[in-house]
């Protein structure tokens, strides 16, 4: 059986939050209030199951200070960004990801964008990010040292039909 993909409602938010900074070192530590403003500013924020995973992106008009989403704003017009995807653990391997992502390209296409992007962090390394992206159909548009030198990320896009 299939869990539903779900928006995210406030009462997922303390799950969300815990999710997330299990994971800080791929993706960012957030604290509460930030998490709410951010999924306010969100273009698409799901969910699977009982927070088996979850996305949260933003369009181009998104009030956003991410370095890496600046840096798309700086070189396209109109784009979809994928700020964070998570899997928890125990839901490895049954393909949410990519269900969200599927999602995702359609929720973006039925809203007349025709570009995704995401970045990838190129250290500390993620070469099971990038294979996905790959697979995925996303391609390498650019890179960037950021935080002080504390990481670097690759970024990507991929069109999708509009």
């Amino acid at each position: 059986m299939t869990c539903p993909i779900d928006r995210i409602v406030q009462s997922d938010e303390a799950d969300i939050l815990a999710l997330n900074n299990e994971h800080a070192a791929e993706l960012s530590w957030l604290e509460a209030d930030r998490l709410s403003f951010l999924l306010g500013e969100a273009f698409y924020a799901r969910r699977i199951g009982d927070l088996e995973a979850f996305i949260m992106t933003f369009d181009q008009e998104a009030n956003y200070d991410s370095p890496n989403f600046l840096w798309f704003c700086e070189r396209y017009e109109r784009f979809i960004y994928v700020d964070r995807v998570v899997v928890a653990a125990h839901a490895r391997g049954r393909g949410h990801a990519r269900r969200l992502y599927q999602d995702l390209f359609e929720h973006a296409e039925r809203a007349g964008h025709t570009l995704v992007t995401c970045e990838v962090n190129a250290d500390p390394p993620n070469p099971a990010s990038d294979a996905f992206h790959a697979a995925l159909g996303f391609t390498e548009v650019g890179d960037a040292v950021i935080h002080g030198g504390k990481k670097a990320v690759r970024y990507y896009v991929k069109q999708i039909v509009g």
